[in-house]
């Protein structure tokens, strides 16, 4: 099969896997060598092959028990897999030293077994002690306490540790603040929070968890059968074929939309911006050099392509399976809520990506792809799947069998390429690896759990709500303006908090802080809960820590810090789009809630504001816009994004406005616009 990567024969071909790991939300996991390599994985292999039994034949004892033995699992193997310092370790000459787990590793992964493992002892009783714990009781779930937060801390590092411990002092010693303070509590002993955490349904063992061991773990096991039956490779083969022009000869503007549609394909298999990001970049940057993109530039578009993976249905991100669980709904409907979002975010990006193209003048290359044709009719069956996930989930099949369904077809479909053919070995790798990919994930739940804990301890949610509607109030007590600034501040905070942790976790703790305020105010849970999603995915393109920029600058070798910007500025269009989920009662009808015809105006109106913002921010129309258009056209994406009538009337009249200013302005000058010099770096 042909492949969009030969031109690319030539170069020095990246460490992926490397980059990946340095850079990912999720820090480095050991490189595994000899006996304990093949233990690992065959443990990893056994703890996917029980998830998938469990499907099919649940615990009598219930879901806590089944939790109980997920995180006794998992939490051995994280200390296993995940060095206590995130580089690798190195000898005396600056050579790679063993990086197998040490004693401490090894104390640690017994000790953690040990502590998951002392409820089943006497579950029941367990379950009953939880209003008078034994002093047993405590000892355990404070050790399981510390060591969930060093799990925490090897995979992702300081910040969500720190949060959680500052969420568990505020149990203890939120009773010492003035009686007068919004956050002041009675206060809560370590024999009331510890039972809380260990031996309830709103700690360790609460939502995040059971949100990883079912619905993550799962598709996790179904993306590694997928990357290793060949969809990644066909994906990414189909992109470069489907925007060829006559000879495999591109248009100057195709490799941006080539690397975008090729990231939305390539999401369906990884779930993770960076890893898309990097495992594109490696294929394409090639490609887009050639065709005249800059370092950074050509690192913005890969970031912003790849980060558009945790948005992409039929997957999507981990936060959007909590979704479903928190509105005890089915994942088939999330799936449907984020449909026009996500449609909303690639015509941004698109279109951002166009303008700087035609800026900068990039050129057209020769790219040897296959045929779009005959690579779908050869290898089109890895569309299957996924479609059979959405298709079982629509005849009610639970959205855990669809996908255990979607993984058997799958590896049934690999035997039909003798290049990515799964024989035992490669599916024990398979399954492995889809076990190794949840436990970061895992980590971040159980620690996550702690915030939850403590906020439906204290009653800090709708305190914190009642604060940020405080705040808003300050400035005016209009209904219409305290709802924008609290959703303004909302914005900020999901921001600022996914600077420091990952998507799932700030989703978690903003969720249970900021959705209660916008649920006040009147926006309904679906569209709240989506408003926090999408903030927090956006997060991971928001300088100064955009990791997936940070990857994508690896690959391409341009500036991190330039790339990061280039990446916010593609992106920026979408940052817009979850004001008009809250703002209005029109806005639901953007997750697909309503009849028809308004979800189909309503999607019509935010595609031409997103436009209108890719042209203000990108500074292009149909040439170069000047500020007097930007401004217009700014102004209109505000008013069309507002999605009523009225506003959407004026909004329209506004970018009509800046189009027929600029081609009048254009016919005026009588010459045509000559590309802006690419001054972001280097070409070559």
């Amino acid at each position: 099969m042909s492949t969009g990567a030969e031109p690319a024969a030539a170069e020095e071909q990246p460490d992926v896997e490397r980059i990946i790991a340095e850079h990912d939300e999720e820090r480095p996991a050991r490189r595994l060598s000899g006996r304990v390599a093949l233990v690992v994985t065959v443990m990893c292999a056994v703890v996917s092959v029980f998830v998938l039994y469990v499907v099919f034949f649940p615990l009598a004892r219930g879901t806590q028990y089944y939790l109980v033995l997920f995180l006794a699992a998992i939490l051995p193997l994280t200390f296993v897999s995940y060095r206590p310092r995130p580089k690798p370790p190195t000898d005396a000459d600056g050579a790679d030293a063993s990086d197998n787990p040490g004693v401490l590793d090894w104390a640690l992964a017994a000790l953690s077994l040990a502590v998951t493992l002392y409820p089943l002892l006497d579950f029941d009783g367990f379950l009953e002690r939880r209003q008078v714990p034994t002093t047993l009781d405590l000892v355990a779930g404070l050790l399981l306490t510390l060591l969930v937060l060093e799990a925490c801390r090897r995979t992702t590092g300081w910040w969500l540790p720190a949060i959680c411990l500052a969420f568990f002092a505020y149990a203890y010693y939120g009773g010492y603040l003035p009686a007068d303070w919004s956050l002041a509590h009675v206060g809560f002993n370590i024999d009331e929070i510890v039972p809380q955490l260990y031996m309830g349904t709103s700690g360790f063992f609460g939502t995040p968890l059971n949100v990883a061991a079912t619905y993550i773990v799962l598709f996790t096991i179904y993306g590694a059968v997928l990357d290793m039956s060949g969809a990644g490779k066909f994906f990414i083969d189909l992109s470069f074929a489907a925007f060829q022009g006559r000879k495999g000869r591109q248009s100057p503007n195709a490799p941006g939309r080539t690397v975008t549609l090729a990231g939305f394909l390539l999401g369906t298999v990884s779930g993770s911006g960076t890893a898309t990001a990097v495992s594109l970049g490696s294929v394409s940057w090639p490609i887009l050099r050639r065709a005249g993109y800059g370092r950074e530039q050509g690192g913005g578009v890969l970031a912003a392509a790849g980060i558009g993976a945790i948005l992409s249905p039929p997957t999507l991100g981990a936060a959007a399976f909590i979704i479903a669980e928190l509105l005890r709904t089915s994942y088939l409907t999330v799936l449907v809520y984020a449909i026009v979002p996500t449609l909303l975010y690639y015509v941004g990006i698109i279109l951002a990506i166009e303008i700087d193209a035609r800026r900068h003048g990039a050129r057209p290359v020769d790219i040897p792809a296959g045929s779009a044709r005959r690579l779908l009719l050869r290898f089109g069956y890895h569309f299957a799947s996924l479609f059979l996930i959405v298709a079982f989930m629509a005849a009610d099949i639970p959205p855990f069998r669809a996908v255990v369904y979607a993984t058997i077809l799958q590896f049934l479909f690999s035997f039909l390429d003798p290049a990515h053919r799964m024989g035992p070995r490669r599916l024990l790798e398979a399954l492995a690896a889809g076990t190794r990919s949840v436990l970061p994930v895992a980590a971040v739940c159980a620690a996550a759990g702690i915030i939850v804990a403590v906020v439906t301890l204290t009653g800090l949610g709708l305190n914190l709500a009642g604060i940020i509607i405080d705040a808003a109030q300050v400035v005016g007590d209009h209904p219409t303006l305290v709802l924008v600034l609290t959703a303004v501040f909302a914005a900020v905070a999901v921001a600022v908090l996914g600077l420091a942790v990952p998507v799932t976790a700030s989703f978690i703790i903003a969720s249970v802080i900021i959705t209660p305020a916008l649920v006040e105010l009147g926006v309904s849970r679906p569209e709240a809960y989506m408003f926090v999603f999408y903030y927090a995915v956006l997060s991971e393109v928001s300088p100064p820590t955009a990791l997936a920029a940070v990857a994508a600058a690896a690959i391409t070798g341009g500036n991190p810090i330039r790339t990061m910007w280039a990446t916010w500025r593609y992106a920026l269009p979408a940052f817009l789009v979850p004001f008009a989920f809250v703002l209005t009662d029109n806005g639901s009808a953007l997750l697909a809630q309503g009849p028809l015809l308004g979800i189909l105006a309503a999607t019509a109106v935010s595609v031409v504001a997103v436009a209108a913002l890719a042209a203000a921010t990108g500074g292009w129309i149909v040439g170069p816009a000047n500020a007097p258009e930007r401004v217009l056209a700014f102004a209109a994406a505000l008013l069309l994004l507002y999605l009523e009538p009225l506003t959407a009337g004026i909004g329209g009249t506004l970018i009509g406005v800046a189009v027929v200013l600029h081609l009048l302005r254009r016919r005026l000058r009588g010459r045509p616009d000559a590309p802006v010099p690419d001054t972001q770096g280097s070409t070559t």
